[in-house]
């Protein structure tokens, strides 16, 4: 069993493969978190001799059975109101004006599975002995309001996942102002804060610092996850790197106003928090309705970042991923984006797709521009119709043309948008998010339209399954261009306008929910600006993502690596594109850029009519040396083996399941002259297996490529080697 509850001690322990959840009943009455790491089989003591922190401190009322100190004492939920005056997991405000919340265990039940979270994404199971849960119900006496705190143990799977739900049974109205997904603690604050920094074209780079007494913090408040910070923290021993050390990582399954903070006190307990931000929110509960906050997944690894990485892509890309592609090879895809922009028509597409297919390309995709008279990026968005002076015979006729030669058609679309030149606007100008009064902000020339609202749902999944039912279309890149401003919705009242940044996001989820049930067959890949919204809540619903606009093969090194902290390879969208780079003007070698590529799914944005010959043999290589590989990088472990932020090279590894194939891939970034040789070792292979060289015969023992190593030359710019070995039977 993952989740054991001592009666007589009142401790349960939530157990993983390789870790432990430790929470007590105080007095009988109070939940307090004692511990989360190594796995403990075995736990000795009662909750008082477990409680790693003082009791009570000076200047701390003794709120808790007049012997003890919320402000001490590492309470699991802890809300606002009472003498803890560490910033809380929880606070409303009731309708006699009093924001005081005392919670208290009142039951817990344990069963098997994982239950669906209403309106929400969230990892699931697939059978009830794949992960057991924990509900544990918190009340406060005199409000009568009730929170149940979930915990799902993914025993094999190495992950609890936790959420939180507030019931109001009482008789009046709650206005929920925090509801974070989950607290925890670490009682030693000689750790750091880890997270994913970044900006558009420059997405999830690692930033890391030491904690310190106060606050350590990063957030969203752009109704996205952003592509300035992304909805992941972790907390790593000073020495951990990426192969040993203790980390606790925590990525939160949500696309929105996010914050994630580590609150360090005079004691030294860090109080690590996450969920959604609660900068501009409130939420109106009535009697008798509740509230189901997104969840949080947790990880404990003592095997360094790479030990959590690999439990975050394990279970993300097996049970957060869902749909046919899940687990199938998904079709090498050209984009037409690069190559024309909007300056195209359906002989330029057509002929883009015939090129490709003959270089082995598998899919061609038609990016922006296709619809109402969209020649710039000024106009159209909304009116999703298509603009015959560059497709004459529709989206139909170009799938069709594209299909008949063997390729698969996919298509792009920004659903979420609307431009004031635009149809759409002129008949419905109260469907964008707006205040009366207060201008309208474009930003790219577009405002965002309100998916709060029912009707605007609606015309949305209605024209977006109209064109996909309309041709064969086997793929979607749904884009998102802006951040939002002047966050009003003309459907809501006044005082349900706090609710916004959340209801949009669920109005989101709706959409993205109803549109992919209905074409199961098509593959969907997410996108904003690139990487400004790559997280786990969009992952239920989108098989991939563009992982950034930033297409420069060593730009692409930073991006992937940071990005690959949580997300599996499976879920990242790359492509070989054209030189001089069209985002920062560099020139690396065709090479390059493809093993650049590999780390994802694999594709091609450029102009393939304007390559020669030997640069179109070059790419049937690459597609040829990609095929063979593939299910080894999609569904094997990643191993970050030299960390581009750390030097001037970067090297990666993907292991089969099995261990019997190998992919070793070096990049240089930028040489300096007489530089030593690099030793790059290997790791999660057979250490007794022997492995071959796939291209030189060399037979290597595993012991030997994880030991001693392999050396490369840092010798030119740019320059890129890939290594396959096979393990001998």
């Amino acid at each position: 069993m993952s989740v054991l509850f001592n009666e007589y001690n009142g401790i349960f322990n939530l157990k993983t493969k390789n870790s432990s959840y430790l929470m007590g009943i105080l007095m009988g009455k109070h939940l307090v978190h004692l511990y989360y790491g190594k796995r403990i089989d075995e736990v000795s003591g009662d909750v008082e001799e477990l409680i790693p922190t003082p009791f009570t401190a000076a200047f701390s009322p003794q709120d808790i059975d007049g012997r003890y100190s919320s402000d001490t004492i590492p309470m699991e939920y802890p809300c606002y109101g009472s003498a803890d005056l560490r910033t809380p997991a929880f606070h409303a405000q009731y309708e006699n004006g009093s924001t005081i919340t005392k919670l208290e265990y009142e039951s817990h039940k344990v069963f098997g599975g994982k239950k669906k979270l209403e309106g929400l994404p969230a990892v699931y199971t697939e059978s009830e002995d794949e992960a057991e849960t924990l509900e544990i119900t918190l009340r406060d006496r005199l409000t009568n309001l009730r929170i149940v705190l979930s915990y799902s143990v993914f025993e094999e799977l190495d992950a609890i996942i936790k959420s939180v739900k507030v019931i109001n049974d009482g008789g009046g109205v709650v206005r929920l102002k925090s509801v974070l997904s989950s607290c925890t603690y670490i009682f030693n604050k000689e750790y750091d804060f880890v997270h994913l920094d970044g900006a558009w074209a420059r997405e999830r780079h690692i930033e890391r610092q030491p904690l310190h007494h106060g606050i350590a913090a990063v957030d969203s408040k752009r109704v996205a996850s952003s592509h300035h910070h992304s909805p992941f923290a972790a907390y790593a021993e000073h020495n951990t790197d990426e192969r040993q050390g203790e980390v606790y990582g925590y990525s939160f399954v949500y696309s929105g106003n996010f914050i994630a903070s580590a609150e360090t006190d005079q004691f030294d307990t860090v109080r690590c928090q996450m969920g959604i931000n609660p900068f501009g929110f409130e939420w109106k509960l009535e009697h008798g309705e509740s509230f189901q906050a997104p969840e949080v997944v947790c990880v404990f690894s003592d095997k360094g970042f790479g030990g959590m990485s690999r439990i975050f892509h394990k279970l993300y890309r097996t049970r957060l991923v869902r749909g046919m592609y899940r687990d199938k090879e998904r079709p090498i895809l050209i984009n037409n984006w690069e190559a024309t922009y909007f300056n195209f028509d359906e002989e330029k597409i057509f002929n883009i797709a015939k090129k490709a297919y003959e270089a082995g390309i598998e899919m061609m995709v038609l990016d922006d521009g296709w619809f109402g008279h969209r020649d710039d990026d000024r106009s159209s968005l909304g009116d999703w119709f298509v603009d015959k002076r560059k497709l004459p015979n529709g989206i139909e006729g170009i799938a069709k043309r594209v299909t008949d030669i063997g390729m698969k058609f996919g298509l792009w679309f920004e659903p979420e948008m609307i431009s004031k030149d635009s149809e759409l606007y002129k008949a419905h100008p109260d469907w964008c998010l707006h205040v009366e009064g207060r201008e309208r902000t474009e930003g790219r020339w577009q405002l965002v339209l309100d998916l709060s609202r029912a009707d605007v749902r609606d015309y949305i999944v209605n024209v977006v399954s109209g064109i996909l039912k309309s041709a064969p279309i086997s793929y979607v890149k749904w884009d998102m261009n802006r951040n939002i401003s002047e966050l009003g919705s003309s459907d809501l009242c006044a005082e349900r306008q706090p609710e916004l940044a959340h209801r949009y996001i669920l109005g989101l989820y709706d959409i993205c929910e109803r549109i992919t049930t209905a074409f199961p067959e098509v593959l969907f890949e997410g996108c904003s600006g690139g990487g400004g919204r790559f997280d786990a809540g969009l992952m239920y619903y989108f098989q991939q993502y563009w992982t950034s606009d930033d297409t420069d093969a060593i730009e692409r090194q930073y991006i992937q690596y940071g990005t690959s902290m949580v997300m599996p390879a499976s879920t990242m969208g790359a492509h070989v594109s054209a030189v001089p780079n069209h985002q920062v003007g560099r020139t690396t070698p065709l090479k390059t850029r493809g093993y650049a590529t590999v780390v994802g799914q694999f594709g091609y944005e450029l102009d393939i009519e304007k390559l020669n010959n030997d640069e179109i043999e070059a790419i049937k290589g690459q597609i040829e040396e990609y095929k063979g590989i593939r299910e080894t990088i999609h569904k094997g472990s990643m191993y970050r083996l030299t960390s581009p932020f750390e030097g001037q090279s970067s090297a990666w590894e993907f292991v089969s399941e099995d261990k019997s194939e190998v992919v070793l891939m070096h990049f240089t970034i930028l040489v300096s002259p007489q530089l030593p040789l690099e030793c790059v070792r290997a790791e999660g292979l057979d250490a007794h297996g022997i492995y071959i060289d796939k291209a030189t015969n060399k037979e290597y023992s595993g012991e030997f490529l994880m030991n001693r190593g392999i050396y490369f030359d840092n010798s030119q710019d740019f320059d890129s080697k890939l290594i396959r070995f096979s393990r001998k039977v």
